[in-house]
């Protein structure tokens, strides 16, 4: 029987001790000649880096002396990878937690579907895990619109089946090595968010399909609320990502529809907030 390919899990860490430590405990039965896992710890203060080598002897480690953001910090970590050729790279986020084949079902999807460039798990909240926070993406640049199908619903049928996708999320994409270095990695001129859909685009432009796979599952500590997801730095922040995504892929309707976009995401947070307000009954 032939081994398996090489595969090389990149898990980039800015201060995210406790998460990252959590992280590998859940990758380290998985350690062996064909997979490897490297952390990158984008200059983190908290002493990260140390607590990875006293910890996890069989985790490789990049110790980056400052932060280099999520694209720089992955690109980073794929080149260093690369000294030892693995065919199959995935960029797991260190606040995640993944199902002991996960991985494998991920690149199983690769090596069986030569028009796949992208594969991407479902992903479930951390502390509510049977409910999912990706089972895919929809991407509308122009109508000013990037989301994620099925969050907030619990897992059923309808998220049971594998299917092509408009983009993945980067909390854990998996890729062939060559395809992701012929694509150029991760744009890093994104200074936070919309990385992930970026280079979804990119391999769709490609010829190449995103595939989500409900077998392969990764639990994300993200919170469940709305009202996370509407904080103004955060809207800030995604929306300078949203309007160079948009610019860069030529969406000039997205800028006009973008704010409406967001208008109908605040309704929603507020919908929400109402939905689950106590009524005082017993």
């Amino acid at each position: 029987m032939n081994a398996p390919p090489l595969t090389t899990v990149i898990v980039l860490n800015w201060n995210g001790k406790d998460d990252l430590l959590r992280c590998l405990g859940s990758l380290e039965p998985l350690l062996s000649e064909r997979l490897r896992v490297l952390v990158v710890d984008n200059g983190s203060t908290d002493n990260s880096a140390n607590a990875v080598r006293q910890r996890f002897s069989g985790v490789e480690l990049l110790a980056l002396e400052r932060n280099l953001g999520y694209a720089g910090g992955n690109n980073a970590g794929f080149r260093h990878a690369m000294q030892k050729n693995p065919e199959y790279v995935v960029f797991l986020n260190n606040d995640t937690v993944v199902a002991p084949d996960a991985v494998a079902r991920l690149t199983a999807v690769l090596r069986d579907d030569s028009d796949a460039g992208i594969a991407v798990p479902e992903i479930f909240y951390m502390d509510d895990p049977d409910r999912i926070w990706y089972a895919g993406g929809v991407v509308r640049l122009g109508l000013g619109l990037v989301r994620h199908e099925g969050i907030r619903e619990l897992y059923g049928p309808a998220y049971a089946r594998r299917k092509e996708t408009g983009y993945a999320t980067g909390c854990c994409i998996a890729m062939r090595s060559l395809d992701f270095e012929r694509l150029g990695g991760f744009d890093e001129r994104f200074g936070m968010y919309c990385e992930d859909v970026d280079l979804s685009l990119r391999v769709r432009k490609a010829g190449l399909t995103v595939i989500c796979e409900p077998a392969a599952r990764v639990w994300h500590r993200v919170s469940a609320s709305y009202g996370s997801s509407m904080h103004p730095r955060k809207i800030v922040r995604k929306s300078a990502a949203m309007l160079y995504l948009m610019r860069k892929h030529r969406a000039w309707s997205g800028f006009i529809l973008y704010p409406f976009a967001l208008l109908l995401q605040a309704a929603g947070a507020l919908l929400h907030r109402i939905a689950r307000k106590p009524t005082g009954r017993s």
